[in-house]
C-alpha cells in the first residue's frame, strides 16, 4: 500500500483509464463498476468495532474513498463515450 507521502494524485485517473480500456474492448460497464466499487454494507462490516485495529480501519476508509473516485471517473468516461460523435 502506498504511504501518504508517496501518494500519486493521478492514480485514480490512471486506474479508471485501465477500466475504461477494458470497457472499450467490450467488457460490460456494469461488470466493471462492480469490480471497481466497494458496497457500503461491506465497508460497514469492515468498520465494526473490534474487528480490525483503528489504523487499519483508517486505511479501509481511505481505500473506500479512493475506489469511489475511480468509479466516478470511470462513469464520466463511459458517459462521454456514449455521446461521442463517431467519424467514419
Amino acid at each position: 500500500m502506498i504511504g501518504r507521502e508517496e501518494f500519486d494524485p493521478l492514480a485514480p485517473q490512471r486506474e479508471a483509464a485501465i477500466f475504461y480500456g477494458l470497457f472499450l474492448r467490450g467488457h460490460s460497464a456494469d461488470d466493471l463498476r462492480r469490480d471497481i466499487d466497494v458496497p457500503r454494507p461491506l465497508l460497514h462490516k469492515w468498520l465494526q468495532p473490534r474487528r480490525y485495529e483503528e489504523d487499519f480501519r483508517d486505511s479501509l476508509r481511505q481505500m473506500y474513498t479512493y475506489r469511489k473516485k475511480v468509479l466516478a471517473i470511470f462513469d464520466e468516461l463511459v458517459l462521454k463515450e456514449k455521446f461521442r460523435v463517431r467519424v467514419n
